[in-house]
């Protein structure tokens, strides 16, 4: 249960983030579902990994180098999705920075903290 409310909010967040920034474009709730899923799985799996090979440089930027990488796993999932669209990098970059901001107070908003249990 836990993790279709983590999708549905990453949804909700994936559709705001379209209201928000130009150049960021979502045709309907099912495709924000599927971006949704989608980012998802890719920053999970080719994320995970280009984060863990461009480490050194990450280290160099103070970390500034994973919102780069965030930037262009949010493009690939727009290469992926049809009815998701994101224009030129600096919207992916925009969308990857206030994604992970709306997210996380998504998340903070609805879903209990597992310490208070």
């Amino acid at each position: 249960m836990r993790l279709l409310l983590n999708w549905v909010l990453s949804a909700i967040a994936v559709w705001i983030v379209s209201k928000v920034v130009p150049g960021i474009s979502v045709s309907g709730p099912m495709a924000a579902l599927i971006a949704a899923l989608a980012i998802g799985f890719i920053n999970a799996t080719i994320g995970f990994l280009l984060k863990v090979l461009t480490f050194p440089l990450t280290l160099v930027t103070l970390g500034l180098f994973w919102f780069v990488i965030n930037a262009a796993m949010l493009k690939l999932a727009s290469v992926l999705v049809p009815g998701f669209e994101v224009h030129g990098f600096v919207a992916a970059l925009l969308g990857a920075i206030l994604l992970s901001l709306v997210s996380s107070l998504l998340q903070w908003l609805i879903m209990p903290s597992r310490k208070a249990r």
